[in-house]
């Protein structure tokens, strides 16, 4: 490499040139979040007691169903070991 190609290698940015303000980024970050915000549906309340009572009610049915799979291995090894 040449002499220009090193100089050019070792040339590191000035950093007063590449410094933004930051209260612009900021605004222009809750500008944009509220704009998101905007296009959110929520929704009702209806359909949100609906899905609660089936997460819910799912979980309630997998957790039985984990006590009993392990009241059975627990009966199965105390048979075999005892």
């Amino acid at each position: 490499m040449g002499e220009k190609a090193e100089k050019q290698l070792d040339k590191k940015p000035d950093k007063k040139t590449d410094k933004k303000p930051e209260k612009k980024e900021k605004t222009g970050f809750f500008k944009g979040v509220k704009a998101e915000f905007k296009k959110i549906t929520w929704p009702d309340r209806n359909s949100v007691v609906r899905q609660s009572a089936a997460v819910i009610g799912i979980s309630v049915v997998v957790g039985v169903i984990i006590a009993v799979l392990d009241m059975i291995i627990q009966y199965g090894i105390s048979f075999i070991i005892g």
